[in-house]
């Protein structure tokens, strides 16, 4: 049994570049009681040097982030994991991540678990504001909630220089599919991810089905990581960044909103598809 190992999935698109940060920080932690599974769906495929890592690539077909995650899921518990993280590779992190993440979900069972997360330096989205010693700690996420009224799922803290203001354990509502962290019992309440969001809000879709069956969802901002923000799809803003949170906030939206909220959404859909077909011709 693997009852106090940290099964790590991570999804691979193509972007094997922003691997070597995340690979490293493995090979550094000094907690090894984990296994990578790394599911690689790109079509231009390379070798991924897992030397000095508890690991294996897993190929698979590219339908989404969703399904990359469910067959890194299903097959962490097919080798008896109980504890899983999810999390993007276009972050690094420190040596204590993995020490860290074990302590809290073993402290919180039966819990979703979400960490801080700074933008990596020169990934900052607002890059003019900040002086050249904030660098490294300007947080993207420090915890989230669902604004169903909108359909969005808003971070906490982001932009902000961190002064410790979020340095406090408290539950929230919504985890970030960049990092996640539960255990097989949150599986066997929720089930697992819903693969008709190809790319985003597949994570907010989780944590509303969570909270609906009775799942606590936490902020730790004792696990932390640094984000190479939107890297899989070509930075943050770019088309397809854009397009896949527009088609997937109406997906959202459509199953959880208000009805007003679901007309404005329809008629903004249909209007902004409207603009970008004009646009092409």
């Amino acid at each position: 049994m693997n009852n106090n190992k940290l099964a790590i999935i991570t999804v691979v698109y193509e972007n094997y570049t922003v691997l070597d940060d995340f690979l490293a920080s493995l090979r550094n932690q000094t907690n090894k009681n984990y296994y990578l599974y790394c599911i690689d769906v790109s079509i231009h495929r390379y070798t991924i040097n897992l030397k000095g890592i508890p690991a294996e690539t897993v190929y698979a077909e590219n339908k989404g982030y969703s399904h990359g995650v469910n067959i890194g899921l299903k097959k962490a518990i097919a080798n008896n994991f109980e504890h899983f993280c999810i999390m993007n590779n276009d972050v690094y992190f420190k040596e204590d991540f993995t020490k860290n993440a074990l302590d809290t979900i073993l402290k919180y069972p039966s819990s979703i678990i979400a960490g801080k997360i700074y933008y990596a330096p020169t990934f900052e989205y607002h890059k003019d504001r900040y002086k050249k010693s904030d660098s490294g700690k300007v947080i993207w996420y420090a915890g989230g909630y669902i604004d169903q009224d909108h359909a969005l799922t808003p971070h906490i803290g982001v932009d902000e220089i961190d002064h410790g203001q979020f340095d406090s354990f408290k539950e929230i509502e919504f985890v970030n599919g960049a990092l996640m962290v539960y255990d097989k019992s949150v599986i066997d309440k929720v089930g697992f991810w819903n693969e008709s969001y190809f790319l985003y809000f597949e994570d907010a879709d989780f944590c509303v089905r969570a909270k609906r069956a009775g799942v606590k969802i936490y902020y730790d901002p004792k696990t932390i990581i640094w984000h190479k923000n939107a890297q899989s799809t070509g930075g943050s803003g770019s088309q397809i960044h854009q397009e896949y949170q527009r088609i997937n906030r109406l997906r959202f939206g459509l199953k959880y909103a208000p009805l007003r909220t679901k007309l404005h959404l329809i008629k903004n859909y249909l209007l902004e598809s409207i603009t970008s077909l004009r646009g092409t011709q």
